[in-house]
């Protein structure tokens, strides 16, 4: 079997992650995974073993167990028929880091992590705006706050990790989408 060409995207809440995926996808044909929807869609999939503890760690913005996104990302992978993934909103921290290098190892190679670098002030004003129509329940200031500091606390070593690894191109999120 041929191993999965993966893209991982990162970034602070609402930096653009999901939006330049879908741009990739339509320009590139990559499969964009969003790892908090696969989380929001299994705690949402009726008889789901993990709904309940996956809308605890949402509502609290702290992070899944690795072995549960993992899982999910990989049956994903499998299910598509496809090789090239963005995979976008992971891994967070090292121990997400450690979990995919685990339950990958011979299955996944790691090619490139965008980083969309932004503002907090920023993220938070996009997310709050999307909030108004995307019925996220994390799209609200008080999550928005405990998201971008687990952000700032666990994901920017990961980007550290990968930046040693020459991996990393870093964008501005800043930018327009366009741009």
């Amino acid at each position: 079997m041929a191993k999965y060409n993966v893209v991982f995207v990162l970034g602070g809440p609402g930096a653009g992650k999901g939006t330049q995926c879908e741009n990739i996808v339509r320009d590139f044909g990559y499969v964009h995974l969003s790892a908090g929807d696969l989380l929001r869609a299994e705690r949402q999939r009726p008889g789901s073993q993990f709904g309940e503890e996956i809308e605890g760690h949402i509502r609290n913005g702290t992070i899944v167990p690795v072995q549960i996104t993992c899982s999910l990302l990989r049956r994903a992978m499998e299910d598509s028929g496809k090789n090239n993934f963005l995979i976008d909103g992971f891994p967070r921290n090292k121990d997400n880091l450690d979990g995919w290098n685990k339950a990958m190892e011979g299955v996944a190679d790691v090619k490139m992590v965008l980083f969309f670098d932004c503002t907090e002030k920023t993220c938070i004003d996009r997310c709050l705006n999307r909030g108004k129509t995307s019925g996220r329940s994390d799209d609200n200031l008080e999550s928005l706050q405990k998201r971008i500091q687990t952000y700032t606390n666990s994901t920017m070593s990961i980007i550290e990790h990968y930046k040693k690894m020459d991996l990393v191109c870093e964008l501005n999120g800043e930018n327009s989408p366009d741009k």
